[in-house]
């Protein structure tokens, strides 16, 4: 509903596929040089304003909710599992799809440019050509033209906001007792545990409002730093077993949701755009 309110032209939505396995960062959505998907390694940095980023990150462009779950379906199929005397598809490792939307928004003018139709479509025409994907279709032909003066100010007056959904599917805390596993499921099982004992610090030093955070205790908690620890709002679903057999593990998952329930976020901070209004 949001993007349907937005003028056309004025936004574009780009996905990630990672999954983080013992420890390391893969890319779901990487090619080869003959167009086949595969998982590519990664590494997540902070950049100069805090952020946490991840190089050479594959982000493919979206125009609807099927093209999305297309690309989740697509990286879903490369995730890592590996069958347990629990779960006969038991994944491996976590599982991070972020959803990016940048909006182009104009600066102190924002409101008189949308004066007539006609002045819409010039600047929609010219926004385009900031766009990721149509920036790499029309290289060939854009470089070979000097852009107009009208071009020129447009640009100038261009403003990106991005807004990002991270979807998280963790693998579960696993108990080798219970799961059964050997050799290499071994020590998958540990990678998983020492990571999600990473995210459970980092959400108590959060909620206790510590000086430091152990972000990079972890490429899990690394990844997922700007979510946890920014101005986002974070949503923590448990999906755990009635059964007696697994009370220890549903304990401990209902503990981990405690923590989490306990971090305190500050006022959000917003932007506010002018609404634009279309003159007779």
């Amino acid at each position: 509903r949001l993007i349907s309110e937005k003028p056309p032209g004025s936004y574009w939505v780009e996905v990630s596929v990672v999954e983080v396995y013992n420890n390391e960062i893969f890319d779901l959505l990487a090619k080869d040089s003959c167009g086949k998907v595969f998982g590519v390694k990664r590494d997540v940095v902070t950049t100069r304003e805090g952020k946490s980023d991840v190089p050479l990150l594959t982000h493919e462009t979206v125009e609807n909710a099927s093209e999305f779950l297309h690309l989740v379906n697509r990286g879903l199929q490369l995730r890592v599992t590996h069958p347990t005397l629990v779960h006969a598809h038991s994944s491996r490792s976590h599982l991070v799809v972020t959803l990016t939307i940048t909006t182009v928004v104009f600066g102190d003018n924002f409101s008189t440019l949308w004066e007539d139709e006609q002045t819409s479509q010039r600047l929609n025409k010219e926004a385009s050509c900031t766009f990721p994907q149509k920036m790499r279709d029309n290289k060939s032909t854009s470089s070979s033209r000097a852009s107009s003066p009208a071009q020129l100010e447009a640009t100038e007056k261009m403003k990106q906001v991005k807004t990002r959904l991270q979807l998280v599917d963790l693998a579960g805390s696993e108990c080798v007792g219970m799961s059964g596993v050997t050799g290499a499921a071994l020590r998958e099982t540990s990678f998983i545990n020492r990571s999600l004992s990473a995210l459970a610090d980092v959400l108590g030093a959060v909620a206790e409002q510590r000086a430091h955070i152990p972000y990079r205790n972890s490429k899990l908690t690394h990844l997922l730093q700007d979510s946890v620890g920014g101005d986002a709002k974070l949503l923590v679903m448990l999906c755990i077993s009635p059964g007696q057999k697994y009370l220890t593990e549903s304990l401990q998952s209902l503990g981990f949701g405690i923590r989490a329930r306990q971090v305190q976020r500050g006022q959000v901070k917003k932007k506010n755009f002018p609404v634009p209004s279309k003159g007779k």
